[in-house]
């Protein structure tokens, strides 16, 4: 049944890369919008949590446009796979966008490059916006697999061996990573001198 409301309601949505959602950014960049109502469980689950994990592709890729085709990404992977998934599936989808980070920065060349500007980002009450830029360019300047950790486990809390699972490696590499990324950020001259 649930294979063929997908079927069915496909044909009435704008399909991006076999995913049959399309959401718009460009507007409400916290806030994000689907263009029809969710009909099935994937779409629900896309219309509630894309919010929250195109947050995190932004904090893992450091540019928007990136951080859309990284989620874009996932979210088609797991589109293809949902029928098959068990448990929480915002689990399942947030591993997928870690492991497509992963792969992306795995290849020596993927055609584009960094740039220094970071995205407008409405900021939280009590969050000097200034500050909130200073300490993400201070995460792009660790390396990706620290970027990743710190991303996880303190931007979005989650514990070190969810954070392990996601990134298919042992809980004492994270805690490693995690300290020397936490020192790395501690010794960072430029994000001291910001801050006098």
């Amino acid at each position: 049944m649930r294979d063929t409301t997908q079927r069915s309601q496909a044909g009435n949505l704008s399909v991006a890369a076999g995913v049959p959602v399309s959401v718009d950014t460009r507007t409400q960049p916290s806030a994000q919008r689907v263009t029809a109502p969710p009909v099935t469980e994937f779409e629900s689950f896309v219309a509630a949590r894309s919010g929250a994990l195109f947050g995190t592709a932004v904090l893992l890729t450091g540019d928007r446009h990136t951080a859309e085709d990284l989620l874009q990404t996932a979210l088609a992977k797991s589109w293809l796979s949902w029928r098959r998934i068990t448990g929480d599936p915002e689990a399942y989808v947030r591993r997928v966008l870690v492991n497509t980070y992963i792969s992306m920065w795995r290849r020596r060349w993927n055609g584009e490059t960094p740039t220094e500007t970071l995205p407008e980002t409405v900021s939280a009450e009590g969050t000097d916006r200034a500050d909130r830029q200073d300490l993400v360019a201070a995460l792009h300047r660790l390396p990706k697999r620290q970027r990743a950790v710190v991303v996880l486990r303190y931007l979005e809390d989650l514990g070190e061996r969810e954070v392990a699972v996601l990134l298919g490696c042992s809980v004492g590499t994270v805690k490693s990573q995690a300290s020397r990324a936490l020192a790395k950020l501690a010794a960072d001259t430029r994000l001291r001198e910001e801050h006098r």
